[in-house]
């Protein structure tokens, strides 16, 4: 199985499609489905609720024929991560360990679509409990890239790259702790937004480290994510770290113009090791920002040597506090063996249900957060992740936003780094510095290599700079055109 992408409606295109009465929510539906039929041998998906989809595009369509007000998203097939919980869907995180869990409620991010009658096809593949870059690491097995069917999706969240790019539904939720939506639209040539932290509810999706987690939209194009960012972010009670601002709307400018725009080209992220046709690719996006009138500047972001180092302390201690509760009493995995105590109980019981992937990291985590290596480690390690936001706090006093490779590398074979996780961890070099500092960054496609595979471009804006990062990758798009991958 080679190339299988193709171009699908848009979310815009979907809209009108049906307001003209040319489709309906059922054939939009009907037509996602079977893309995901024909393009199975992707393993994009966890779950296909095809029942469940049909009649909630039934329900539409009848809705509209009453003449009914319709959300935002009326009638659009849109794919959710396994990480996130849907009511009385399956929700497993990829794991063994929450193989048969089917939540009792949705995430309030689901229930936002559901309120904005967007179409609910289905869980989408992930790596276990959203550790890994590859989605090799998951309970239903890899997933795999759309462009080339021997190559890696990228991962976390490289389901719902892998689905939006191949067409079998309009736009995804991922979820992004260190690059786990941006690196996958990278690989798979989508667009990928990684929110401000707390501005998308993280309630109902499924904790790896919570000062660090995201849920995030990936969709064809910058307007697709922006209409489904503008759903599902805003304050939650539901979440403690949920912020209280105000969304506000991106600005489309007609003419397209960037005039007077300050763009910061980190050098620390041009480095030693990156594929030539990926910095030949961002070199020439950063000369289309130029074209539209920005000007790009070259910046310091001095602690980005330390990130990838700060990032697997501090999540990995999250991660074992958060995976604790996964114990083979209360829900999830239980081993059936015969065992003579509850600590037998609870080591069995984990021992079967997690993967080795997370099973590293638990173990490293523990040890970060054990007796007498706290300062040396974790403390240390917070302490780093101020100084990165405080890199990026000095950056953004001189530019309006930050332009970067997403990804060092274009998508890998499939096994290629399966057994070297220290390789694998460096695959989100670019991404992490942005996650450990709270901003808003995007992956925007910016060409393909001689291969066909594509390139993303990362553009990164202040904490709650999303509409400005939003309107700039927009622009950028249209001056852009077709790549060759979209």
């Amino acid at each position: 199985m080679q190339h299988v992408c193709e171009t699908p409606l848009t979310i815009e295109g979907a809209l009108a499609a049906q307001a003209s009465g040319e489709t309906s929510a059922l054939e939009l539906t009907e037509a996602a489905l079977a893309r995901a039929e024909a393009t199975a041998s992707l393993n994009a998906w966890a779950l296909v609720d095809a029942d469940g989809a049909r009649a909630q595009a039934e329900a539409i369509d009848m809705r509209r024929a009453a003449g009914e007000p319709l959300g935002p998203l009326a009638g659009v097939p849109i794919g959710v991560k396994d990480q996130i919980c849907t009511k009385g869907l399956r929700t497993t995180a990829a794991s063994k360990i929450l193989e048969n869990f089917v939540p009792p409620y949705d995430a309030t991010v689901v229930s936002r679509l559901r309120q904005a009658d967007a179409i609910i096809v289905g869980k989408l593949n992930q790596d276990e409990f959203a550790m890994g870059s590859s989605n090799e690491r998951s309970l239903f097995g890899p997933a795999f890239n759309p462009h080339d069917g021997t190559r890696v999706p990228g991962g976390s969240s490289g389901g719902s790259a892998a689905a939006v790019a191949a067409g079998s539904c309009v736009a995804s939720l991922g979820t992004d702790t260190g690059g786990s939506i941006r690196q996958p639209a990278s690989f798979c040539g989508v667009v990928g937004l990684k929110p401000t932290y707390g501005r998308v509810s993280r309630w109902g999706a499924i904790a790896f480290a919570s000062s660090l987690d995201q849920v995030g939209p990936l969709g064809r194009s910058v307007r697709d994510v922006a209409a489904v960012y503008g759903v599902i972010a805003g304050h939650d009670p539901l979440d403690s770290t949920s912020l209280t601002h105000a969304v506000e709307a991106p600005n489309y400018a007609v003419d397209g113009s960037l005039a007077g725009l300050r763009v910061g080209v980190p050098q620390e992220y041009f480095i030693d090791g990156i594929e030539p046709a990926v910095k030949a690719s961002v070199d020439a996006a950063l000369g289309q920002l130029e074209q539209l009138g920005a000007t790009c500047v070259p910046v310091s972001l001095p602690h980005t040597e330390a990130a990838v180092a700060t990032y697997y302390l501090l999540a990995t201690a999250e991660a074992s506090s958060n995976l604790s509760r996964y114990d083979g009493i209360r829900y999830g995995h239980r081993t059936s063996e015969s065992v003579s105590d509850i600590g037998a109980l609870y080591a069995k019981s984990r021992a079967e249900g997690f993967g080795d992937e997370v099973k590293r990291r638990i173990i490293l985590g523990t040890f970060v957060l054990s007796s007498g290596y706290y300062d040396a480690f974790y403390l240390k390690a917070q302490k780093v992740r101020t100084l990165i936001r405080r890199d990026f706090d000095a950056a953004f006093a001189d530019v309006d936003v930050l332009a970067t490779p997403t990804s060092p590398v274009t998508a890998f074979k499939v096994g290629e780094h399966v057994t070297d996780p220290l390789q694998m961890y460096l695959m989100d070099i670019f991404t992490i510095p942005s996650s450990l500092a709270g901003n808003t960054s995007l992956n925007l496609p910016c060409g393909v290599d001689s291969a066909g595979l594509p390139i993303g471009l990362q553009l990164i804006a202040p904490p709650l700079g999303e509409a400005r990062l939003l309107s700039i990758a927009e622009r950028l798009e249209r001056k852009l055109g077709n790549w060759g991958g979209r």
